[in-house]
Formats: C-alpha cells, structure tokens, sequence
C-alpha cells in the first residue's frame, strides 16, 4: 500500500545514531545518507528521516506510530534495547500483547524527538 514514510528531525546525526542501533536488530540499514536526509530499509529505502525546522510535536496521545517488521522475539527484543541505550524512551518493554493477537510479540520506545515506535513479531 504505501512505498515509503518520511518524518521530520531537528537533529540528523543524532537519529542516525538512534535509528542505526535501533533498526539494526531488524535488518535494516541506512542505504542513503546526506547533511539533510537518511533512508533506512532493506533492499531499497521505505522510511526517510529528513531535517525539518517544526517536526510533529511530542505527542503521546496523537495516535502517529510506526511499527516496524521484525524477523523473531529476539530482534523484538534487541531493538528495544538498543533504542534505549541510544537516547530512546520506553514505551512498552518487548512481550506479548494477547489483546492484539496469541501471538502478536512487541516492543515500543519513543524516539529522541518524540515518534511512537514499535517493533513487531507475529510467529511462533
């Protein structure tokens, strides 16, 4: 449905460091990289990181989330720490959320300007 997401920083470098570790456990990388922008996937970019002057305000109860494709419980897991060890904050430490599905395995941080975050496991 979508090809590709873009959210607005006031600090490259800053999210470089933070989504280099967080995204990481995942399997994704930065694939381009400039002073004004970073693009994060796989094979190709689907989430852009770009220097904006006025980013989405830190809010909570917005509802704005993004979940990424994790590939097992253990990247779940991976990804949360990393998030917090490079400026992230806790939104939900990794186990499962039964309301969601038996088998629906996540893990939710803030980012350092305020994004929601989740990282996401549905097998076995």
């Amino acid at each position: 449905m979508l090809d590709h997401v873009s959210i607005g920083v006031r600090d490259i470098a800053k999210a470089k460091g933070f989504y280099d570790a967080a995204l990481k456990p995942l399997g994704f990388a930065c694939l381009s990289a400039d002073e004004g922008s970073l693009g994060y996937g796989k094979e190709g970019v689907g989430f852009w990181i770009n220097s904006a002057e006025r980013p989405v305000a830190d809010d909570p109860k917005s509802g704005l989330h993004f979940c990424f494709a994790a590939p097992n419980r253990a990247s779940v897991a991976a990804f949360h720490a990393a998030a917090l060890a490079h400026g992230g904050r806790d939104n939900g430490k990794p186990g499962l959320r039964k309301d969601y599905g038996p088998h629906y395995y996540a893990a939710y941080v803030f980012d350092p300007e305020g994004y929601r975050l989740e990282a996401y496991f549905g097998g076995k």
